[in-house]
């Protein structure tokens, strides 16, 4: 058999009757397809990586094979290139143990010093240095250790050695103004960049091939990339495009043959650097790291074949010693981690809950509410389980509206039309004329808070879940004389395009300006809890309602406890909690999955049942509350 190259194909020719029906199903596996003469196979694309498998795979079963002049010139490729990845992990290795060139790593930390006029603090050096040296390589440090410094740091030296002109970030929408701030404030430079989402498609999908007018900081949406990889993969191999390509808040990729994974993975041959960054990397499955190391090493595949099988059945056991023996040589030297022990930041200082009395008309509601919840859930044995998970979910969501404003009840919920109240016509009239009958209890404790911290000079963000809530407290806070703004998913991102709307980014600047007399912010966790910095002004947080989101909680919470502003200065947190109601359960529960959170991300390969993107808490709590299920 011969093995040949032609274009963008891989062939096997003059197929070998020694060729079983064990190996061909092998090869159809990985994409091979029968040429017409059924005297050959053929695979478009991947054939770098599925190169190296078929040569390997022949070998083990002693089939015999020959290479085509271009296949030679593939394996002395491949060979050059897998060289090439054993020493850089051995580099990345090297540094981690703490065996590493001492005058090459002061080479790294002058050019900082002369180039980036940021101060980087000493877990960002050695972040910044195992990144130059791996080349491609993730940090897993937690939310608020500073990572985006780190990449910027080295994309500079990449760039005044000639490596790169730019740098292509894909994340979350609310990525986009950190990413232009920090540029700015790391590299303390204007930065001329393009904002490839949203807008009018054929003016965005023009921006890709324009060969004058390059940007060097370009920022996209997965869903966006989802749409114009296409186009993405022209821009990143045109000649005057050398991109170091970041995926940030990576965690949103870590679906095995997700629409977006694949979109990632798609383009990231095409870039000559690549980075992955996220706080959570691998908090269900082993599986969640794949898709990572995949992208930055699209022709190596870190993790073999055997060692994903052998990883699945540790997993499915609970082997985790077993399985760190056989990630951390193969993965660990490829990331960088900076644990919240290692920041040196100053205390976050909890508060205990204010209890507070629910005013006469909440109560009633509330009351009525949890009881007719209570009667109904007697009942959901005779609907089927689709139905009833529906159900619960929007009882739920009605009684956590019932902690936060009343009137949110005559809102609609998505997939839920049950009424609660539809026999209550008395407390249907109250919900209805809420506003002119009484000011929730939290509102009032809120407003006496909120002129606390003016008193003080001190600057707060208050968060709440509910937009009907936030539009409430916005009101009132007026009312009081209070200058206040609020971030919710209605406030605009920022784009290319100037306009007269106030975007997050510019309320957010607005609000960390001391001098701005911007003092206090409303935001919905949602919206504003991922990407959205504070903490260089603000330490102060009050929870106005919570939700059973764990992952969105964690990340408010580093709203104001981050690297460069909390290294002196604690984050102090209160809670708004009505007296015998949910909101304890809720706080409860948060508190315990944190703490759980904490402890176990202390390791680099712990896995935990615990998804940060899990939505079966509202569900326990249903059954734990009202059909007293543990």
């Amino acid at each position: 058999m011969i093995i040949d190259i032609k274009g963008y194909k891989l062939y096997i020719k003059e197929l070998s009757d020694n060729l079983k029906p064990r190996h061909r199903s092998q090869l159809n596996d990985w994409g091979f397809k029968k040429k017409h003469d059924d005297k050959s196979l053929y695979l478009d694309g991947n054939i770098e990586s599925t190169f190296s498998k078929v040569i390997r795979y022949f070998e083990k079963v002693k089939l015999a094979y020959n290479l085509s002049e271009t296949g030679q010139e593939l394996l002395e490729k491949v060979t050059k290139a897998s060289s090439r990845f054993q020493e850089l992990k051995e580099k990345g290795r090297n540094l981690k143990d703490g065996f590493f060139d001492k005058k090459d790593f002061a080479k790294h930390l002058a050019f900082l010093k002369a180039n980036v006029p940021r101060k980087l603090k000493g877990h960002q050096l050695k972040a910044s240095y195992h990144l130059w040296l791996v080349e491609n390589g993730a940090n897993f440090s937690v939310p608020g250790a500073g990572k985006t410094t780190v990449v910027l740091s080295v994309y500079e030296r990449l760039r005044l050695a000639g490596k790169v002109n730019a740098i292509f970030v894909v994340g979350p929408p609310a990525c986009f103004g950190p990413w232009k701030h920090e540029f700015e404030a790391t590299l303390e430079r204007g930065v001329n960049f393009k904002i490839l989402s949203g807008g009018d498609r054929g003016q965005r999908k023009g921006e890709y091939y324009k060969h004058e007018d390059i940007s060097e900081l370009y920022l996209t949406t997965f869903q966006t990339l989802l749409n114009d990889q296409e186009e993405a993969a022209i821009f990143l191999n045109s000649r005057k495009i050398n991109a170091m390509l970041v995926i940030d808040e990576a965690h949103y990729i870590k679906q095995i043959n997700g629409n977006w994974a694949n979109a990632v993975l798609n383009i990231a041959k095409h870039a000559k650097y690549r980075c992955v960054l996220t706080g959570t990397p691998i908090p269900k499955s082993y599986t969640d790291l794949y898709n990572l190391l995949d992208f930055l090493w699209f022709d190596k595949s870190p993790i073999s074949t055997n060692n994903k099988a052998k990883l699945r059945v540790m997993e499915e056991n609970q082997r985790f010693q077993s399985a760190s023996k056989i990630l951390e040589p193969a993965v660990g030297p490829l990331f960088y981690r900076v644990r919240k022990a290692e920041l040196g930041l100053a205390d976050q200082v909890f508060n205990e809950p204010e209890l507070i009395q629910m005013n006469t008309y909440e109560r009633k509601i509330y009351d009525a509410i949890a009881k007719k919840i209570r009667n109904y859930a007697t009942a959901d044995y005779l609907k089927n389980i689709d139905l009833i998970e529906r159900l619960r979910r929007g009882r739920m969501i009605r009684l956590r509206q019932c902690l936060s404003y009343a009137k949110l009840l005559t809102t609609v919920i998505e997939e839920y039309e049950e009424d609660l109240v539809k026999d209550e016509t008395d407390l249907r009239s109250v919900i209805s004329h809420y506003d002119e009958i009484e000011m929730p209890g939290k509102l009032t404790r809120l407003i006496e808070l909120v002129d606390g911290f003016q008193g003080r000079g001190e600057k707060v963000v208050i968060w709440a879940n509910f937009i009907g809530t936030i539009m409430l407290i916005e009101q009132n806070l007026n009312k009081a004389g209070y200058i206040c703004k609020k971030i919710i998913g209605q406030t605009p991102i920022e784009r290319t395009a100037l306009d007269d709307e106030e975007t997050r980014e510019k309320i957010r600047n607005e609000f960390v300006d001391p001098k701005s007399g911007l003092d206090i912010l409303i935001a919905n966790p949602a919206a504003a809890a991922e990407s959205i910095s504070l903490h260089k002004t603000c330490f102060n947080a009050v929870y106005y309602d919570l939700s059973y989101n764990c992952a969105q909680f964690l990340q408010s919470l580093d709203r104001i406890h981050r690297v460069g502003g909390s290294e002196k200065q604690e984050a102090y947190y209160h809670f708004l909690q009505y007296e015998n109601t949910l909101d304890s359960d809720i706080l409860a529960n948060l508190q315990v999955k944190a703490q759980k959170m904490y402890d176990i991300i202390e390791g680099d390969y712990n896995i935990y049942s615990l998804d940060m993107f899990d939505d079966n808490d509202e569900l326990d709590a249903y059954k734990r509350l009202f059909l007293r299920e543990k």
